[in-house]
């Protein structure tokens, strides 16, 4: 079995659906599963495209496709609660309005902001912690809140913490374009929206970091 989780895409459904099919050549017809570590919206051209990618995948194959909330999709359901909109329009959520073809948050999709609402904080197997943002080094994995797993860097980025499982997480967008390839955690936010590559690691059912990595531009 190959798991394959996929960094932040931030409205890129052009580099989504070229990751997916690299993925599916790479995989040459061996089980794999999918983790998508949040942040689908925002920022990029196409965040319509990139969610409907995702339900699409989901809802072929909810036994092996994962998708995780990030702090952008959180951000998108405070907005549409009317709860501090102007934050997540500063940070993207215009290009997710403009994708979707609506000026206000209450105007987006009901099925759109269910879909999001339902996403899980964290995922895990055998191996690994699969989240968005990280996890609170003082606590359990499973302990850490909402808020922790959505919107964490410090001090989880340079505690070097065991969490019992490699945890592989984006959110962070790493300086060179390439993977943070750590002995307890994996980077995969490799700044797609930014001019980087949209990354994929490769996992067995081996523990720690992928044993490969895909990247398209």
């Amino acid at each position: 079995m190959l798991t394959y989780a996929i960094g932040d895409v931030h409205g890129r459904a052009d580099l989504l659906a070229r990751l997916l099919a690299r993925i599916e050549d790479h995989r040459a017809g061996r089980p794999r599963r999918l983790v998508f570590l949040g942040d689908a919206i925002d920022r990029g051209p196409d965040s319509a495209g990139a969610v409907a990618i995702l339900r699409d995948l989901q809802a072929r194959e909810p036994e092996a496709v994962t998708c995780l909330m990030g702090n952008h999709e959180a951000m998108l359901l405070d907005a549409v609660a009317g709860t501090n909109p102007g934050l997540w329009r500063i940070n993207g959520g215009g290009a997710t309005l403009a994708s979707y073809g609506v000026a206000h948050p209450g105007d987006l999709p009901g099925e759109v902001v269910a879909w999001i609402a339902a996403l899980p904080t964290l995922h895990g197997d055998p191996q690994r912690w699969y989240v968005h943002g990280g996890l609170d080094p003082a606590r359990e994995a499973e302990a850490s809140d909402r808020e922790t797993r959505l919107w964490m860097r410090e001090p989880f980025l340079s505690s070097g913490h065991d969490f019992g499982r490699h945890v592989v997480h984006g959110h962070t967008p790493t300086p060179t374009g390439r993977p943070e390839l750590r002995a307890f955690r994996t980077n995969l936010d490799t700044g797609a929206v930014f001019g980087g590559p949209l990354t994929a690691g490769v996992f067995t059912d081996r523990q720690g970091p992928p044993v490969e990595v895909l990247a398209v531009r």
